[in-house]
């Protein structure tokens, strides 16, 4: 397809250009490199032929990863150092260009790849050791093993502020779950790191994967779950809503899958629904975005009642939403308009839902969305 080549080429030409105009600055204290591949990601492996006709001796690919280690190496001011989604630009030795001083006084890192089987893992828990005075990092959750939590929870590291971890199913595919940290890892990183906070995003994560992957001792302030393939189950909600009550400020459920059959209702044959459930239990729920999942009106309007205007977003599309029977036999009362009306009143502000999937704050695409937030959960410190 020779769009695709067109943008390939296109894309290395622009990386090339950016990082050859600051080689040589030796000032820069915030390097922040976001590469929109969500183009190339519909196609998952098809980037690599792609490549191989637009480099097809892989020289471009090679300069490429040479400036960027030859930018780490030039550094004497970096602070924060932040490369999510470029194609190809960080290699498992990138780092190794940063001098000790540097690595030393680093405040921010985050490295994340672009999920194309077979990447290996851009950093160790042995280059980790370096980089004592992190304040917030961001890695591939299978990337972040019990070993890295071990270092950054000893006492010579500055205790750890924020720490963002994307669970990206392909990724798990590749690299496993058996290295990640166990309960008792989080809980020596809180006691060095009793500020840490834990924002986590999760990609088509299968709900077995998500109830090993959620130790009680996180520290989960946000989740965000977003699918094309696999729903959240209900008992993953209701877990959140148990182990992390104390934490929980955002909490957001994105579902793109195209079933006829209509969207997956978590309070299905429970007792109790786990989105009000979440909103009773987690004190401290601040933001709530829910596509693609049934929400019934009797339930937004619970919810909105028992968190008031401590919810300062809640955001539903109006497709997700449901009436019961009951609400809908009523003659008298226009079940749109009470849902808006009660809504409303519990938040203590004018409410509505969201009329186009487009609106949604959250609605971008996954990797940009994760990476902005990031960014932002990383400088709130």
């Amino acid at each position: 397809c020779p769009r695709w080549l067109e943008l390939l080429r296109t894309y290395l030409e622009l990386v090339l250009c950016v990082l050859s105009s600051v080689r040589h600055n030796r000032n820069l204290q915030k390097l922040s490199l976001f590469g929109d591949i969500s183009i190339l990601q519909q196609h998952g492996s098809l980037s690599n032929t792609y490549l191989s006709k637009v480099d097809p001796d892989g020289k471009k690919i090679k300069q490429i990863q040479q400036l960027f280690e030859e930018i780490l190496g030039n550094s004497r001011q970096l602070k924060w150092l932040s490369c999510g989604f470029m194609l190809q630009i960080a290699t498992p030795t990138s780092l190794s260009s940063l001098s000790n001083p540097i690595a030393n006084t680093m405040e921010h890192l985050s490295l994340l790849d672009n999920h194309i089987p077979g990447n290996t893992t851009l950093i160790t828990a042995v280059e980790l050791e370096r980089f004592v005075n992190l304040r917030s990092l961001a890695l591939d959750f299978c990337d972040f093993t019990a070993e890295m939590a071990r270092v950054l929870a000893d006492s010579n590291h500055v205790p750890l502020h924020r720490l963002s971890l994307l669970v990206h199913n392909v990724s798990i595919m590749h690299k496993s779950l058996d290295n990640m940290p166990e309960d008792e890892n989080w809980k020596a990183l809180t006691r060095n790191s009793t500020n840490l906070r834990v924002y986590i995003m999760a990609f088509d994560v299968k709900s077995d994967d998500m109830l090993r992957i959620l130790k009680p001792s996180i520290p989960l302030e946000r989740i965000h779950f977003d699918s094309y393939i696999t729903c959240v189950s209900g008992a993953v909600v209701d877990l959140i809503s148990r182990q992390y009550d104390k934490f929980l400020t955002h909490f957001i459920l994105m579902n793109d899958v195209i079933d006829m059959s209509g969207f997956p209702d978590l309070s299905d044959n429970r007792n109790e629904d786990p989105l009000v459930l979440l909103a009773w239990r987690c004190t401290r729920l601040s933001l709530l975005a829910v596509h693609g999942y049934t929400v019934w009106a009797h339930n937004l309007i619970a919810i909105a009642r028992l968190r008031g205007s401590d919810l300062k977003v809640l955001e539903v599309t109006e497709e997700s939403i449901d009436f019961d029977q009951g609400e809908l036999a009523d003659q008298d009362v226009d079940p749109v308009h009470n849902l808006i009306e009660q809504v409303s009143l519990g938040l203590g502000r004018p409410w509505h839902a969201v009329m186009d999937i487009e609106l949604l704050s959250v609605f971008t695409e996954p990797t940009r969305h994760f990476y902005r937030e990031m960014q932002s959960f990383s400088e709130g410190i």
